[in-house]
């Protein structure tokens, strides 16, 4: 907290995967004693350090970091649980600067403008729309949201699906619209004037290829071995841990269901595709943010300084 304002100390660094973010969190915490907090859904299972590319015990020797690898990959890992991990790491911190660094939109969303405390969806009611889902098309069901939540039927395209049937399940469910339920959020845990606010934005092909280099690297480095354990708690499919990027396919070339150069390239299309969809999420949602090319390694570390000076 500081003196001043009450306000916690905080830089919350956002980017699409191996866009060089937890090198810039750690420089940053290097220089203003500051604690690295993780913001990203996969590296907080026990299981994926590798895969996920969690930082690494020398990393983490270096200084403190938060919410790594704390949850069983068992265990369905919700956004309320991670505001509520994060809340915690925060007043166990509250003397460093809070350096909140990943690649999970939502969480930054969490965090600094609160979640909506919508009631879990009845799970007919989820069963029927995805099945209507499967005859209708995106335009039809936009039309129908604009019948029971003309708000979002304003505010959604009709081709992101995803959120309008996420819309019709709610208001079918609930019996109020999901826009009224948005109205209401529990309060920021990241606010105020004393945040620093930073969006890794690297050209594509650099991140193209730095996405090859790393998997490669994971893949060669243990990746093949934790995939073989991982599978072998024979986890339900649906849990949010199976789905991690490059999961399904080492899996699949730890079995011998796939060969693993096969497995490697399927991987890395799927991580491709992965930062693609992260990019145009940072772009839309967080288009204030300043944006930092990590391969101007200068202005990299020029950043990082100037970060950590405005933490002191």
């Amino acid at each position: 907290m500081t003196a001043e304002t009450g306000e916690r100390r905080a830089v919350l660094i956002a980017g699409p995967t191996a866009s060089g973010k937890s090198a810039l969190a750690l420089a940053i915490a290097e220089r203003c004693g500051g604690v690295v907090i993780n913001a990203d859904s996969m590296q907080v299972y026990r299981e994926l350090r590798v895969l996920t590319a969690r930082p690494t015990a020398a990393d983490e020797a270096r200084v403190p970091h938060r919410l790594y690898g704390h949850v069983a990959s068992g265990d369905g890992y919700t956004v309320a649980r991670y505001l509520d991990d994060l809340e915690k790491a925060l007043k166990e911190t509250a003397g460093q600067p809070a350096v909140i660094v990943g690649g999970t939109g939502l969480y930054f969303n969490a965090m600094t403008q609160g979640l909506s405390d919508v009631p879990p969806v009845d799970e007919r009611v989820r069963a029927f729309w995805r099945e209507r889902a499967k005859t209708t098309s995106p335009a039809a069901l936009h039309r129908e949201l604009a019948v029971v939540d003309p708000v979002l039927y304003g505010r959604l395209h009709p081709n992101d699906t995803q959120r309008v049937l996420r819309a019709l399940e709610v208001a079918d469910s609930t019996g109020r619209p999901l826009s009224e339920w948005q109205e209401t959020r529990s309060r920021p845990l990241i606010s105020g004037g004393h945040v620093a606010h930073v969006v890794m934005a690297p050209e594509r092909d650099w991140l193209h290829a730095r996405i090859d280099e790393r998997f490669r690297s994971m893949a060669a480095g243990g990746g093949l071995d934790e995939a073989r354990a991982f599978a072998a708690l024979d986890l339900d499919p649906a849990l949010p841990a199976m789905k991690a990027i490059g999961v399904p396919e080492m899996i699949a070339a730890a079995r011998g269901e796939l060969p693993i150069e096969e497995a490697v390239e399927a991987a890395i299309t799927a991580t491709r595709q992965y930062a693609k969809r992260q990019e145009t999420w940072f772009r839309n949602q967080m288009s204030d943010w300043p944006r930092v090319d990590p391969a101007a390694s200068r202005h990299f570390l020029a950043v990082a300084d100037d970060i950590a000076q405005r933490m002191k």
